[in-house]
């Protein structure tokens, strides 16, 4: 299929280079543009503006940070709404509010467009070797043009049904139980540090018997190491993703009090500098908070 790709960020990258493999041709923009370098030197086509990379019934997939970023790629200047008629098909990919999700449906509809919401979960290195689970919901003949695609970039394609939004809410979710997650790994080990057991020991043991899911062992092996850098995912990304959820929850009257814990915690670790480091490092005030001092 003849793509458009936009935003080529760690994610983003990885994602694009995967459809140039299984044979798509591809044209591509980035804020940065030479972070599209090498794609082009694989054959993929620079686009000077994001409303070159599609055709007024073409396919073009986005993978932004954040809603901002998305909404200036479609409604503003040079955006792909200005190019997307009937036939033209935007797959959203990028981590957003439902809310946003669901106005950009009707910005595009509204011009005879089609808009899919195709959240994932997985880290770069997921992206990179085709190991992602994608959530797709969106108009069904849409869907089934663009399953290809989504199939060329990950190892699962979940159709979730034809509102865009509810993908966004399960990614929301599933981001919400992973910072979940890293809170009640980061107190298990803490608490396991203050009768002598080792962190790395604590997770051997946990992961080894009631909980050997692969984010448990991968992220339990960060916190244990205090190994946040790298970062796979920014914890200013979480912070982001915690005052999504927390919006969402507000809209609907669902009290979330393990999320708005979630939220000071990353503002607290942003406060001191740590926004760079892998969400993980929400860790390092559950140390500091039981007196075990920073590693970072």
């Amino acid at each position: 299929m003849d793509v458009g790709f936009i935003g080529l960020g760690s994610m983003g990258h990885a994602m694009a280079a995967n459809l140039l493999q299984a044979g798509h041709t591809l044209r591509v923009w980035n804020r940065s543009p030479d972070k599209a370098d090498d794609l082009v030197a694989r054959g993929a086509q620079r686009a000077g503006r994001p409303a070159d990379c599609v055709s007024s019934d073409g396919l073009v997939v986005t993978m932004l940070s954040d809603d901002a970023a998305l909404e200036a790629v479609v409604a503003g200047p040079d955006g792909i709404g200005e190019r997307l008629a009937a036939g033209g098909i935007h797959i959203s990919m990028s981590t957003i509010a439902p809310s946003t999700s669901s106005r950009l449906a009707a910005l595009h509809v509204s011009r005879g467009a089609a808009y899919v919401a195709a959240p994932v979960f997985g880290r770069p290195d997921a992206a990179a070797t085709k190991l992602l689970f994608v959530l797709m919901a969106g108009p069904q003949e849409a869907c089934t043009r663009i399953l290809p695609l989504l199939e060329a970039m990950g190892q699962k394609v979940f159709q979730i049904g034809q509102d865009p939004a509810q993908a966004n809410i399960i990614k929301l979710g599933g981001n919400f139980m992973i910072m979940a997650a890293i809170e009640a790994m980061a107190e298990t080990m803490t608490l396991g540090e203050k009768f002598g057991v080792a962190r790395e020991k604590m997770m051997e043991v946990l992961t080894q018997s009631i909980l050997p899911a692969p984010l448990f062992v991968n992220y339990g092996r960060q916190i244990a190491n205090h190994s946040y850098e790298p970062a796979r995912f920014k914890l200013s990304l979480g912070l982001k993703d915690a005052n999504l959820v927390l919006a969402a929850a507000g809209s609907k009257q669902v009290p979330m009090p393990l999320a708005g814990m979630m939220q000071n915690r990353f503002l607290s670790s942003m406060a001191k500098g740590r926004g760079e480091f892998d969400w993980t490092a929400a860790a390092l005030g559950v140390s500091e908070d039981a007196g075990s001092g920073s590693a970072a």
